[in-house]
């Protein structure tokens, strides 16, 4: 009597069993990948793209910016917010109401009052849905005054501001929260 050996035999089972996954797996990623919405970046108030390819000339921008001028904010108070699950440093939060009234003030080193072009943004992390469109702040000697922003929603939110002294650049976010 011969003995049979059922040794080498499992291997094309296991090849086909790795396939199989593998096949699985690429499916389900591609199926989860296509369900998630794509959201454009507003993050400098411009496509993702020109940031990208201006990113430079943004910093150096910035860099000149902050050497000849400073910005002082007020009309909104920091309130002591912490996002649950949150795996990073927290920003310093204001709080926002329905309607927010605050100012910029935009001077030289010296303290004198500069002419600028301020623009602001209202937007939510994350999505675009609620963004309010880009609002021209008018002001006058350096003092831009923000009347009325209204925030519909309770959430978080980012006051995008750019300001923009001749060829020189500046973009600040003020992260907010409205509780009610």
């Amino acid at each position: 009597m011969s003995k049979k050996d059922d040794s080498g035999k499992f291997w094309p089972y296991m090849i086909l069993g790795f396939l199989f996954i593998g096949i699985t797996l690429g499916y389900w990623t591609i199926k989860n990948t296509i369900s998630l919405p794509v959201r454009e970046s507003n993050a400098f108030m411009m496509k993702y793209q020109d940031a990208d390819v201006n990113a430079d000339l943004m910093q150096e921008s910035a860099e000149r910016f902050d050497s000849k001028y400073s910005i002082k904010i007020s009309g909104l108070e920091h309130v002591e917010f912490k996002p649950k699950n949150l795996k990073r440093k927290p920003h310093r939060y204001v709080g926002l109401n329905e309607s927010n009234t605050f100012s910029y003030f935009i001077s030289s080193k010296d303290g004198k009052g500069v002419d600028a072009n301020v623009s602001i943004l209202l937007t939510k992390p994350g999505t675009n849905e609620d963004d309010l469109p880009i609002i021209k702040v008018k002001g006058d000697r350096g003092l831009y005054r923000v009347d009325s922003l209204l925030v519909k929603k309770p959430g978080r939110y980012i006051i995008r501001a750019r300001f923009i002294v001749g060829k020189d650049i500046k973009f600040i976010d003020t992260y907010g929260v409205r509780v009610k």
